[in-house]
């Protein structure tokens, strides 16, 4: 039972997330029945797998949950915004729930009340509506049926004849049709004499009577006919639904859960046929097969749905749809056969393993190579080929989607701005984009503090936007995009944006800086992720701009990221996040410096070009050079990393790029390609500028994995401060 728990509280949690993005979209779709059919399968899914763990108190609550979707399915009830708060309220209850199955204990007092005081609210939403649709009574005198005992009208149809015996077997008819009042209203009755014989041939002890009804009732076909229960076998009775509950029919059918069931079973899980009408057309499916012996076994047995069809059970569209249904069930079934659940830590050891068999094939190969054997080279050079397919694989295995993260805000800016008082419209662009799992994770945070930095500060409310021209609704982007080996998240609001003046004096007052330092936009915008920098007037429970930045700059470079800040006052900001695709495994650039070897990262490699001895004598004194008519800073990592060795007769420049800039990392040696397993770097190593991580080689020595974007940012500072400097000259 506890594997069948586990898998329960798995799926049902996947089924609330997809409930509440639902639930969020269907404030704004005007009651689409395709997103409340999916609410409802949702909730129906739950319902069923609690009782398969016979988890009564999520079945209970379950049970009026279901009953307000169905009432939604079916018109009766009109979503508003306060139903779907209170719906939002039971899927983040039910998650609450979810955990006590988890943990396997019973709800907590305050979590039973809860649970009451949500259900309370629910049934008010069906109460309402109960009362409304009794006081809609039309009579109809004239009632006909079509040959198929589909309805003109908007009633049921009940066609009733009671047998001889039911009054000797102490049956009052009139009871029956009494107690129909209790679930509905009869809105025309026809007592029809057929039957009746002549006086003197009358029995006053038997019944001859026989009705048609028209019947006016919100009560599904089962419940109708669970009216004559005991008197079902001395009656015959037909009861056809109203025009409009055909298509209530095919849209329960299409809300069924996804499992195999029969044709039949379909029919009265969608409550178009009941249990007593299918077991009737099995019984005559039955007698005409046994009827034609000289048939073929597949012809004996007439199809059920051409059965019911015959005797007016349900109608051919009716069937056609259960039949569709099973198609795309079978369908749906074939596809899952070939997905399995695998459990985050068994796919960590497989990708620690990967990269162990990524250093020992190195290890192979480089060792191959001194024997000068060719086929001993050619077999490593396989294997290595072999090994790359499969470390691509495996890292293939915990790559997901972003937008599975982008679309848990939803819920966070409905709420926010609902709390602020603010109209805010979430846009997402870019979801497709992959990255790791690990990576993936530990990403919420950050994203979580710079959205409700955006809500609360960033954008204005509706009567501020207004005065300055804005619509009064604000926007808030989450996009994503693959750029050069790694991914950028932007966070992007329309609001009031930063001003650059009040960032820089705040930091001159907190002597973050100099009052006569010269500093370009990025670098004063940079400074609101300095521990306790704020301009925020008014700190608020939600957030402060520049309250906790620090920590998600933390957090961010934790990752091997960074973040950095574009903004414009009145215009709006745009915080952007660069992360690496995955923190196992990458491909590498191998290059020396002295006796030392570092290792770029390969998606940041633009091209690599050999130092001249002229350009070298040009550059003893700056830090530059002219790459095709291009300004190209460049860091020489001889001098950046303090190595003593002396440099050889050749320098080359390894162009790389990050967030559209370029820079030259200046090196003795240009040694390849290399398959590059990331090792994290002690605590005593955190201060070191420009190092990232470290690696194995196939030698069995360490090389340090460069920190690009590191890099990069300290040679682009040299170049502003030597173009400054250079100014200042003139």
């Amino acid at each position: 039972m506890d594997a069948i728990q586990q898998a329960f509280v798995i799926e049902s949690r996947e089924l609330l997330q997809m409930m509440e993005e639902n639930l969020l979209q269907l404030e704004n779709s005007a009651g689409d029945p395709e997103i409340i059919n999916a609410i409802f399968r949702a909730a129906h899914t739950i319902k069923g797998g609690a009782g398969v763990i016979e988890c009564d108190f999520i079945i209970e609550f379950t049970h009026v949950l279901e009953n307000v979707l169905d009432e939604m399915r079916s018109g009766t009830i009109t979503p508003n915004r306060e139903l779907i708060e209170v719906l939002l309220a039971c899927s983040d209850h039910l998650g609450i729930l979810m955990g006590c199955v988890e943990n396997d204990a019973l709800p907590s007092d305050e979590e039973n009340k809860t649970s009451l005081s949500l259900r309370k609210q629910l049934q008010h939403f069906l109460g309402q509506e109960a009362s409304e649709s009794k006081e809609i009574v039309v009579a109809d005198p004239n009632i006909q049926t079509s040959g198929g005992g589909e309805m003109e009208t908007d009633n049921w149809h009940i066609s009733l004849r009671f047998g001889p015996d039911v009054l000797r077997k102490g049956m009052d008819p009139a009871s029956f049709l009494r107690y129909l009042n209790e679930f509905g209203q009869i809105v025309h009755l026809t007592t029809l004499p057929d039957a009746m014989p002549e006086a003197e041939d009358m029995d006053p002890e038997s019944c001859y009577l026989g009705f048609e009804i028209s019947y006016k009732s919100d009560a599904d076909k089962a419940k109708i006919e669970s009216v004559f229960s005991f008197v079902s076998e001395d009656c015959v009775i037909n009861i056809w639904p109203p025009h409009s509950k055909l298509a209530d029919f095919i849209q329960a059918i299409d809300a069924l859960p996804e499992d195999s069931m029969r044709l039949g079973e379909i029919l009265v899980q969608c409550g178009a046929l009941t249990q007593s009408e299918l077991d009737k057309a099995l019984a005559a499916q039955s007698t005409t097969s046994a009827d034609d012996e000289s048939a073929s076994q597949q012809e004996q047995s007439p199809k059920i749905g051409d059965v019911l069809v015959n005797q007016g059970a349900v109608t051919a569209e009716v069937v056609e749809a259960a039949a569709g249904k099973q198609v795309k069930v079978a369908q749906k079934k074939s596809l899952e056969s070939q997905l399995i659940r695998v459990q985050a830590s068994k796919l960590d050891q497989l990708i620690d393993l990967v990269g162990e068999m990524v250093i020992a094939s190195a290890g192979a190969n480089m060792l191959a190579r001194r024997s000068s054997e060719t086929a001993l080279v050619e077999s490593t050079s396989v294997i290595t080929m072999l090994v790359e397919q499969i470390r691509d694989s495996a890292l293939q295995l915990r790559m997901v989607q972003i937008g599975d993260t982008f679309t848990r805000f939803q819920r966070v800016v409905r709420d926010t701005s609902k709390e602020l008082g603010k109209d805010i419209e979430l846009v997402i662009t870019g979801s497709e984009a992959e990255l790791d799992k690990s990576v993936v994770e530990k990403l919420g945070d950050p994203l979580m503090h710079l959205v409700r930095n955006a809500l609360d500060h960033g954008i204005e409310g509706p009567e501020a936007r207004v005065a300055k021209g804005k619509p009064a609704q604000g926007t808030l982007k989450l996009n994503a995009y693959h750029e050069s080996g790694s991914i950028a998240i932007e966070i992007i609001d329309d609001g009031n944006g930063m001003s650059r003046e009040k960032i820089f004096n705040k930091a001159v007052e907190k002597e973050l800086v100099s009052a006569n330092q010269t500093m370009s936009d990025n670098e004063v915008f940079s400074l609101i992720f300095e521990p306790g920098f704020s301009t925020a007037e008014k700190i608020t429970n939600i957030s402060g701009r520049g309250v906790g930045l620090d920590v998600v700059k933390r957090n961010i470079t934790s990752l091997r990221g960074s973040v950095e800040v574009e903004s414009k006052e009145g215009v709006g900001s745009t915080f952007r996040i660069r992360l690496p695709l995955t923190l196992a495994i990458i491909d590498g650039f191998q290059v020396g410096v002295g006796k030392s070897s570092y290792v770029i990262p390969l998606g940041a490699v633009v091209e690599c070009i050999e130092l001249s001895e002229k350009d070298r004598a040009d550059t003893a004194h700056r830090q530059y050079i002219n790459l095709r008519g291009e300004v190209l800073p460049f860091v020489r990592l001889r001098e950046q990393f303090e190595i003593d060795e002396a440099g050889g007769k050749r320098e080359n420049i390894v162009v790389v790029q990050y967030a559209g800039q370029k820079v030259g990392l200046v090196v003795d040696e240009l040694m390849g390609e290399f398959q590059t397993v990331i090792k994290p770097l002690g605590s005593i190593f955190k201060n070191i500028k420009g190092i990232g991580g470290s690696t194995i080689l196939g030698s069995g020595d360490v090389a340090l994995i460069l920190d690009v974007q590191t890099l990069v940012a300290l040679a682009t500072v040299q170049q502003n401060r030597t173009a400054v400097a250079e100014a200042v000259k003139v």
